[in-house]
Order: C-alpha cells, then structure tokens, then sequence
C-alpha cells in the first residue's frame, strides 16, 4: 500500500510544498497526500484562497479540525495535537515526510501516535524533470533575469571612466551596491522578487565566485554579473551569468574571458540526453589546465575551476541534478557555467540555462555575451 505524504512548510521558502500546492502563503501549512488525493489544512485566513488557487483535492480549515480536537477543553491545543487528529481522520497514521521535516513538530506527532518516515534528498523525485509546462515558467523567469541584466549593461554603457579608474554614473561613483539595486529595481517591474542578491563583482573580487561585490567598479576591469531572480507568479527561478569590462579589456583578461566562452561553448555543443556530466567537467578544467590556468590553492587560495560546470534550476536556485555529478537525460533543466578566477587579473563566468531535449537541448537564455561594453 502507498504510504501517505505529508509536508508542514511556507511555500514562500520551501520547493517541495510549493511544487505540490502550488499555493503560495508566508506562514507554515500542511499538505497531505493520502489515497490518491491531495488535501491542504490551512487556517481560516488561507481558506478561501486555498480553494480557489491551490492546485490539490480539498482544503480544509484548521479552525474545523480545532474543534474537534479540543472536544470541551477550555484550552485550545497545540498545532501538534490538531494536525495529528486531521492525520487520524484521514486514516494517515504512517507518513513520509522530507528530511528537512521540523524535528519538534516531529516529536509531538509522534507522541501522538503518528508514525513519520524521512525521505530523501528527493521527496519527490519528479521534480528533476521538467513538464512543459514548467518549462515554459523557467523562460518565463529566464526572461526577468536577462531584463535585469539590460539595465545592468545599460548603465555600464552610460557610465565614464574617471582618472582615479572609477566609474562614474549619473554624476556620482558607480558602486556595486548601485548597480545591484538598479538590477534589481528592474527585476521587481518585470514580475521578479527583489532580494538584493545579485552578484556585481570587480576585479579580484570576483575570484570569490559567491561575493555579492561591494564598493566602487572600476573601469578596464573584469566585472561579473549573476543575476537570478525568483518569479514572483510562479516561484521558479531564472539564472544568467555576463561578464564584462567597461572600457578595454588587457590582454590577460582577453585571454581568460575567450577561454571560458571556449570552455562553455565546448560543454554547450556535448549537452544532450546520455551525457556524460562528468566527463563534461572533467574536460572543462582540462582545457583551462592546459592553458596554463590549473586548478590548485596558490597562496592561500583557490584559483583556476573550483566549482561544478551547472547545476538543476526549477522552484530553488540550486535543485538536482548537480551537472558534474549526473548522466542527462530528457527534462532535465540545467545551467552551464564554467568560470575561472586568478587572483591578479579577476574572475570570469559565463552562465546559461538549458533544457534537454528528446533531440539534445534547447537554451532558455539568450542574452549577448559582449567582453566590452
């Protein structure tokens, strides 16, 4: 017999609840899936919403389940004791629930009589392979992330190089904080959430590949731009990476940016259902290794390749697969973004969004990829 599922989460922060409501609220709800049919407790201040947006069988208001659980105790009882009676009604008593599941939550079910089984990473293993449907969210959510990678370049194109090499735009110096919240100023107009954290990286900064960036950008230097914004309608999630100069960019520089695009257009043309991921990586820090740019620690640090070719992208930024880790297969939505970092010349990323097809792939984003600007 299938075992029923259960998840307590805010699908404002949790994929798995989102992926299987559809509903989105701030506040913690309960979703359960038990004989075939799928059913949301929710307060009452969700009801209403819940039956008309959530994407499942039933709803039902927890204030009704309350009731019952209270009998004529003047105390109401705690959300445990509540959700345990609605899982009794539903003859769930014996639920799969995420690893992620909240322990004390979990030990009042418990107590309660009600049996949780962890399952894991994948609670639900479907969601690496995209409908099309979702397909079409994800470039929808592609298309937010490149509006704001627009401003961004159009900005830097405004922008001027002062003598001290800062830029300086609408007659004041161009920070990345500026440049992150005109990215993400844009972002909110197209349908995006706002989180300020777009990564607007200068120089050696950017050989830090997660630094958000901060201070003054500077001219003739190498600058990253990382841009993925969560839709706000559907709560997917767009992911592009440009990397740029704002003037000339010197030879070194040259070199590593041709070199990434070479290394990402070499894995762009090997993506297809099949592939191997890991050769895929395996090939990616070969190429940069026998440019003369190894992966190693050098003083300290790490420069050169140091992190996964792409990874899965869906309702979180960062879902399965891990593209170095995996064989492709059709539906799978990935990124492609080799980068590499030297400390003393910067840090370059070129990042876009593929889905496999039954034929090979199609790209999501498709953005230009100027070196200077």
């Amino acid at each position: 017999m299938k075992r029923a599922k259960l998840i307590v989460a805010s699908s404002e922060s949790d994929a798995d609840i989102l992926y299987a409501s559809r509903f989105h609220a701030p506040d913690a709800f309960a979703f359960l899936e038990a004989k075939s049919r799928t059913i949301l407790l929710l307060n009452d201040l969700e009801v209403d919403r819940g039956r008309s947006e959530a994407a499942v069988d039933e709803v039902v208001a927890y204030s009704e389940i309350e009731r019952k659980a209270r009998g004529r105790r003047k105390l109401r009882p705690p959300y445990a004791a509540v959700l345990a009676a609605f899982l009794r009604s539903r003859a769930a008593t014996d639920v799969e629930v995420p690893e992620n599941f909240p322990l004390g939550l979990s030990q009042n079910l418990e107590k309660a009589g009600i049996r949780l089984r962890p399952v894991g990473p994948l609670f639900w293993p479907q969601r690496e392979f995209k409908s099309p449907r979702e397909v079409r969210l994800l470039k929808e959510s592609a298309a937010i992330a490149e509006t704001g990678m627009a401003r961004a370049f159009e900005i830097l194109a405004a922008s001027s190089i002062r003598k001290d090499g800062q830029l300086v735009w609408a007659r004041s110096v161009l920070t990345a904080e500026t440049l992150r919240a005109e990215i993400e100023t844009a972002v909110l107009r197209a349908g995006g959430e706002s989180r300020m954290n777009s990564i607007v990286a200068c120089g050696d900064q950017a050989c830090d590949p997660h630094a958000r960036g901060k201070g003054p950008l500077l001219g003739n230097s190498l600058i990253i731009l990382d841009i993925f914004p969560r839709c706000a309608a559907s709560g997917y999630f767009g992911d592009i990476t440009r990397t740029v100069v704002r003037g000339r960019a010197s030879e070194y520089q040259r070199e590593l940016w041709n070199l990434c695009l070479k290394v990402q257009q070499s894995a762009l043309r090997a993506i297809r259902p099949g592939a191997d991921g890991g050769a895929m990586q395996d090939a990616a820090k070969q190429t940069f290794t026998e440019a003369g740019y190894p992966t190693e620690i050098h003083e300290g640090r790490w420069r050169g390749f140091f992190h996964g070719l792409g990874h899965g992208l869906g309702l979180e930024i960062h879902e399965h697969p891990r593209l170095a880790a995996t064989t492709l297969r059709e539906g799978q939505v990935v990124t492609v973004e080799p980068g590499l970092y030297w400390p003393g010349i910067g840090g370059v990323r070129h990042e876009d969004v593929v889905v496999l097809t039954g034929t090979g792939k199609k790209l999501l984003t498709s953005f230009p990829k100027p070196m200077e600007i």
